[in-house]
């Protein structure tokens, strides 16, 4: 396993154990507004620390995009967090959240984890070298019928603007596949897909400590992921499709009709 991998399972599991340990007491919590809909706890801050400080005692020199602290640093290495995503789900005592670490080098995503601490499932994956849960090699899901996947997704609660056109997609997806599931941990989301839970994802609006690591996670795992149109740039954007390659393929042709212009980046 690579050294830098290894120092990323060791920060998220770290910040896992911190979360666990706050789960048995909501109540107690401190709990911020960062806009409308969307929460930041002492949690996500103490994890998120906790995260960088493994990283940076083990690679000083190294640059650092956290969700709630920012970016800090220049270097070609760039380590992208989300210390607890699926914030809202832990407030509520609902066990869907994960820690979410990634590694770019030169712009490409090189290095993923994202850990469920609820169900002490470790999901990690080397550029290179295929992806993994728990130490066990996994695929995308083999089925290439439309009509038979299960897709996951994400609503865009952030931003209601491009809500008519999710709605448009969501109501097409209904009618065409087995059914559609939004658990709200896009990380999770995307290490479902790596490990065949589903079929397929996508979701509007995220930000790229959501999307890095389970991304990775799918590209290593057999899967393909892109923009809306299937191309580059989700990580961008924030809009994302990955699925395997079949499902990929029929996915992204139902997308197009309902994508307005700012859709298509």
């Amino acid at each position: 396993m690579h050294p830098m991998l290894n120092t990323a399972i060791k920060a998220a599991r770290q910040a896992g154990a911190l979360i666990s340990r706050a789960s048995l007491d909501l109540g107690k919590l401190t709990v911020h507004s960062k806009s409308d809909r969307d929460y930041v706890s002492e949690v996500d801050q103490v994890a998120e620390q906790t995260i960088i400080q493994i990283l940076h005692d083990a690679y000083p020199d190294h640059a650092i995009l956290a969700e709630e602290s920012g970016a800090s640093g220049q270097s070609e290495y760039q380590w992208i967090i989300d210390p607890l995503d699926g914030t809202t789900n832990f407030l509520h005592g609902l066990p869907q959240y994960a820690v979410s670490i990634a590694l770019k080098h030169k712009q490409q995503l090189f290095q993923a984890v994202v850990y469920d601490p609820a169900r002490n499932e470790l999901f990690t994956a080397s550029r290179g070298g295929g992806a993994y849960l728990n130490d066990r090699r996994i695929r995308v899901a083999k089925r290439t019928k439309l009509p038979e996947t299960l897709i996951g997704t994400g609503f865009p609660f952030r931003d209601m603007t491009h809500a008519d056109a999710y709605l448009a997609i969501f109501r097409e997806l209904m009618a065409k596949t087995s059914g559609l599931r939004r658990p709200g941990s896009a990380a999770l989301d995307l290490a479902w897909v790596a490990c065949g839970r589903y079929d397929g994802f996508f979701e509007f609006g995220l930000k790229p400590w959501d999307l890095a690591a389970g991304a990775l996670l799918v590209t290593e795992a057999g899967g393909m992921v892109g923009n809306l149109l299937g191309n580059e740039g989700y990580l961008e954007s924030g809009n994302i499709v990955a699925a395997n390659p079949k499902v990929f393929a029929q996915l992204v042709p139902l997308f197009a009709p309902h994508l307005t212009p700012p859709l298509r980046a």
